[in-house]
């Protein structure tokens, strides 16, 4: 009987074969890591490098406060949020005052309606002013950016960007020092908040609770004034509306989250110390105004020759409202920054008791739609085709009136334009913006 072969040799070769092939696999994993690790590392220089030439980090004035964030923190913020060293010198010139004693203002909302106007009545006085909008598409951008083609006139700069942008904030308030905030940046609008309600809550709490989180923790801390709204007394039937009547029936979304507004200023004061003033403004009109208002979309309608819809109550009342132009609530927001104190905290921390206001502003003197409608014809010299229809359910309110003697007494606020005034220089804005030559009555025409 034959033997069986002698395979030890073979198996012996296959497990020196098996030794040397993971021998090489280890060598070149480990090559492979090395070279992985040191590619790695070389790309990591050249960005530092190359962000450290074009993004030098921040030396702003809070450096001497000893609120220094990592170079890492600068490199990549400035690298992100504005194009590094231009971009930060833009901010920094915009926001110094060219006055003794002059404020330093962050506008929310620069873009906006009443955000421009302040924005250039700030400036004109030598305060410091950097704007800060994200030019959303709630109306017509294109008027946004023509707000801001006559705020770069004026070498007021704006920060593309939104208030709920927690690094874009943290990142401006290293740059400068503001001493105010005047925060006008909202979703404005009673109606729309049937439409897209989530909006008014992430922009007009979200946003405004990110802004004051940022301001408490600010060193020093700004004062802030923010605007509220005369809708926050809905469904109050006392007149004329005053500052210690009842707001808590509010009657549409926007209107709630102003109230909510309210309650958050008045936790912040309470908490972190932070001065905080609330504008509650009425129906406010004037040139380069919200294409969503009845005065401009009347306009609108009436010289293209379409019919307009005018509204009055469920039971047939007309509807009035306290048109307020739009230099008086400048006006307003000016005496509001001129008196607000100092905030009391510091590094989050409340220092002592901190100033919490709310005013009215307001024209105090409400003009029914109908009669808005009736100066209107007689500006445009064209007869408005009127549809006189029921106020829906939206959360519009049938009338305001304000009582503005607390603002009157605190900062001197008197409203001087009438609305047959007020309502002529927007209509002579309104023609001269769009290009239109409409049958438009002169300044003495129908005065004789």
């Amino acid at each position: 009987m034959a033997s069986p072969p002698d395979t030890s040799k073979t198996t012996k070769l296959e497990r020196y074969n098996s030794y040397i092939r993971k021998v090489n696999s280890t060598k070149l994993i480990a090559a492979s890591s090395k070279l992985l690790f040191r590619v790695t590392l070389l790309v990591a220089l050249l960005l530092i490098f190359f962000f450290t030439i074009n993004y030098p980090p921040l030396t702003s004035e809070k450096t001497f406060n000893n609120n220094i964030h990592t170079t890492t923190h600068n490199l990549l913020s400035s690298a992100i949020y504005g194009g590094g060293a231009s971009w930060e010198k833009q901010v920094r010139h915009s926001s110094t005052p060219h006055r003794p004693n002059g404020l330093s203002v962050l506008v929310t909302g620069a873009a906006g309606f009443v955000g421009s106007h302040c924005s250039l009545a700030l400036k004109k006085r030598g305060d410091g002013v950097l704007g800060l909008d994200n030019f959303n598409s709630y109306y017509d951008p294109s008027l946004k950016r023509a707000r801001q083609d006559q705020l770069t006139k004026h070498q007021i700069f704006i920060v593309e960007g939104d208030i709920n942008d927690t690094e874009l904030l943290k990142k401006l308030f290293d740059i400068v020092p503001f001493t105010h905030i005047l925060h006008l940046a909202a979703q404005a609008g009673v109606r729309y908040a049937m439409q897209n309600p989530l909006s008014y809550v992430n922009s007009n709490v979200a946003g405004f609770v990110n802004l004051l989180e940022i301001a408490k923790a600010a060193d020093p801390q700004p004062a802030i004034v923010w605007a509220s709204s005369s809708s926050v007394y809905g469904l109050n039937t006392k007149v004329p509306f005053s500052e210690d009547h009842r707001t808590d029936q509010p009657a549409s979304l926007y209107a709630a989250t102003k109230k909510a507004g309210e309650a958050i200023a008045h936790t912040y004061n309470h908490i972190y110390g932070l001065s905080l003033t609330g504008l509650r403004f009425f129906t406010v009109y004037g040139p380069w105004g919200r294409p969503d208002m009845a005065y401009f979309f009347f306009t609108k309608d009436m010289i293209q020759g379409k019919s307009i819809n005018v509204y009055v109550t469920q039971d047939d009342k007309e509807v009035a409202r306290d048109f307020t132009y739009i230099d008086d609530i400048v006006k307003g927001c000016v005496g509001a920054l001129d008196t607000a104190e100092k905030s009391t905290g510091s590094g989050g921390k409340k220092r002592g008791p901190a100033q919490l206001r709310v005013y009215n502003l307001g024209n105090t003197s409400p003009v029914s739609v109908k009669k808005l409608v009736a100066i209107l014809e007689n500006l445009l010299n064209v007869k408005a085709k009127k549809n006189v229809i029921k106020m829906p359910r939206n959360g519009d309110v049938p009338f305001t009136h304000a009582n503005v003697s607390l603002a009157l007494r605190d900062f001197g606020y008197k409203p001087t334009t009438d609305l047959s005034s007020g309502l002529r220089k927007f209509v002579k804005w309104y023609v001269s913006y769009y290009g239109i030559q409409p049958r438009v009555k002169k300044e003495n025409e129908g005065e004789k």
